[in-house]
């Protein structure tokens, strides 16, 4: 690819994809069950129920604790946020968390860490899951496993109105662009540099999502790459609509979100596929996804690492 060429028209297609027909409505009813949490059952769907040979599975630590830690960092609605009073933590992960607790027979204690430091407490052994929103890429997989979840690609959010009229990653060059450190889109900004022509994309990385929109918001940044239900979320959410709009209709290299776990606790691991496996059987999965409105990334099977 030449360094002039348009990076969006010439992406692959398991690198872009656009959010066509159904998936735009979908993003106007994201916030239709926002504000409470999932109670992971219907009238007619089975309820969520212990399973004592998955239970058997986790850590002798772990079942003695009763209490399962989970690291995430909570600034990612839909999928993780605080809730009005500031100290909730609610979302899908958490919602998903509980019911995999549930299945497993512990408490799920949902623990708030920068992004960046998710990963090395989890090798440390100071959090037993990390759920946060996380894709499952090849680097990370080196030293921890996942159990993959979600489905998503990543979305431009830009100021309503668009005042620097973004359209593509190709109109970033010259511009500052905000981003939250450690994750995916800032190894998707630093490709996108070599399709710049003249000036190169000014990126700019902060410790939560949140710094990066209040960029955005204030006129400091011309854009923020965020994965599409945190961005859809922004964008309908009553709350935050008038400051933000989606640059376009494009998805940028989707991928899967997975639960990291430590690579030395198979058994740790094989209970939470196994735990998820139960909630996509039993349809609380997708009610949970239906609740926060993101039905569109849901999975059809459980994966660890990809099935690399």
């Amino acid at each position: 690819m030449s360094r002039t060429s348009r990076l969006p028209s010439r992406l692959p297609g398991r690198l872009r994809r656009a959010v066509a027909g159904a998936a735009l409505v979908g993003l106007g009813v994201l916030c239709a069950g926002c504000g409470g949490a999932a109670t992971g059952a219907s009238s007619g769907t089975p309820a969520t129920r212990l399973d004592p040979a998955l239970r058997d599975l986790l850590p002798t630590q772990v079942r003695e604790r009763g209490v399962l830690r989970v690291g995430t960092d909570a600034s990612y609605a839909p999928m993780s946020s605080f809730g009005s009073d500031g100290r909730t933590i609610q979302g899908v992960e958490p919602d998903l968390g509980a019911q995999i607790g549930r299945v497993l027979g512990v408490r799920v204690r949902f623990v708030v860490r920068d992004f960046t430091a998710l990963l090395p407490e989890l090798r440390a052994g100071d959090l037993d899951l990390v759920m946060s929103a996380m894709t499952d890429t090849t680097q990370r997989a080196r030293t921890v496993d996942f159990v993959d979840y979600f489905s998503a690609g990543t979305a431009i959010l830009v100021q309503r109105g668009n005042p620097d009229g973004v359209t593509d990653i190709e109109d970033l060059c010259g511009k500052v662009v905000a981003v939250e450190r450690g994750t995916t889109q800032v190894d998707l900004l630093a490709r996108a540099q070599r399709n710049c022509a003249g000036p190169r994309i000014m990126v700019k990385a902060y410790p939560t999502n949140s710094d990066a929109l209040l960029r955005l918001r204030t006129g400091r940044a011309a854009a923020v790459l965020n994965d599409l239900p945190p961005a859809a979320f922004l964008v309908n959410d009553p709350r935050t609509r008038s400051h933000y709009q989606l640059a376009s209709t494009v998805q940028y290299e989707p991928g899967l979100y997975g639960i990291a776990v430590p690579k030395d606790r198979a058994g740790l691991r094989d209970a939470v596929k196994g735990a998820l496996e139960e909630l996509l059987d039993r349809r609380v999965y997708a009610r949970v996804l239906d609740r926060w409105g993101v039905s569109g990334g849901a999975v059809d099977r459980v994966s660890v690492d990809n099935d690399r």
